[in-house]
């Protein structure tokens, strides 16, 4: 259930802002001087952030978010440009039958029906922080298979360096498509040893229950040390290549939204600071909580830094 009177008016991104700032990416027009409700406000941290976290990274205890507040607060832009639009209007999404496509550098490719795809592989439980662009955050227990064990089944050969994924696009299904700022379908990609690390996982369910559709059922990824937009949802593509693929926010921006987008609070947006971000977990009075500082790599640094070794995070950011 929808109930945005839950979070203060100042905390919500409207619809209007989302709405011209993708008319201003999509004419090619958008200004360092444009700045989003709520990203302004990431400036000041007023409450420390220490990561509490299990040593492999895979369980936090850092406060929950509440399972009504992650399922009704979110971005899907194939459903629309507001944060309660993915819960009005994912009930249109149809997931059975669901089919996902792999292709590219691997032995083994083609079309499998969603439970075979995921056949023989045991669900595993996770708790990650998940940290979004515009300076907000929360805290999802996922349920999900890691990443690696899925596409070591289709044996990529040599040339596979990245791997590529792309949501589900049906016009019919999806009516925020019909605002045309993106070039449908959503794409997104990951380097092979960032798709192989134990963090990545393609989830299919969040708080025990199966995910649900605004949230980007029946598969979606899920790498917490990377912006949330990195996190792409409905998956039905699969695809190994031998160069870095094309992703669908650093396409319409590139001197915005890089490639890499892993979360680092010393590279700000053109537009707004990435020094701190608004929290919302706990209980209901909670959703009014400070501001928290930004942690490098959301705080998975000690299971990811290595992965980017010798690489200018301001230059790949």
């Amino acid at each position: 259930m929808t109930d945005q009177s839950r979070i203060p008016s100042s905390e919500i991104t409207p619809e209007t802002v989302y709405r011209r700032r993708r008319e201003l990416i999509g004419a090619g027009l958008a200004s360092p001087l444009l700045a989003l409700a709520g990203c302004t406000e990431a400036k000041s941290p007023v409450a420390a952030n220490q990561a509490q976290d299990s040593p492999n990274g895979f369980i936090t205890r850092d406060v929950k978010t509440r399972f009504e507040d992650v399922t009704s607060y979110n971005n899907f832009y194939e459903f629309g440009t507001g944060k309660a639009d993915p819960a009005k209007f994912a009930h249109t999404l149809q997931t059975k039958p669901w089919i996902v496509t792999v292709g590219g550098e691997a032995e083994l490719t083609g079309s499998f029906h969603l439970d075979n795809f995921l056949k023989g592989h045991a669900v595993q439980d996770r708790i990650y922080r998940l940290r979004c662009v515009e300076g907000w955050s929360m805290v999802i227990p996922w349920q999900g298979i890691p990443l690696a064990d899925i596409l070591k089944r289709f044996k990529p050969n040599s040339k596979a360096k990245y791997v590529a994924f792309t949501t589900k696009a049906d016009y019919k299904q999806m009516p925020g498509m019909a605002y045309n700022s993106i070039d449908w379908p959503y794409r997104e990609g990951l380097r092979m040893d960032e798709a192989m690390n134990p963090l990545t996982i393609l989830a299919t369910g969040l708080y025990g229950k199966p995910m649900p559709k605004q949230n980007g059922a029946p598969l979606r990824l899920v790498v917490p040390w990377k912006y949330g937009f990195k996190s792409i949802k409905s998956i039905v593509r699969i695809d190994f290549v031998e160069k870095m693929p094309q992703t669908s926010w650093n396409m319409l921006q590139p001197e915005e939204y890089g490639f890499y987008s892993n979360v680092n609070p010393a590279v700000d947006h053109p537009r707004w600071s990435q020094a701190s971000e608004r929290r919302i977990a706990g209980t209901e009075s909670k959703l009014f909580a400070q501001r928290i500082a930004t942690l490098p790599f959301n705080g998975y640094a000690a299971q990811v830094a290595h992965l980017y070794k010798g690489m200018d995070l301001r230059k790949w950011f």
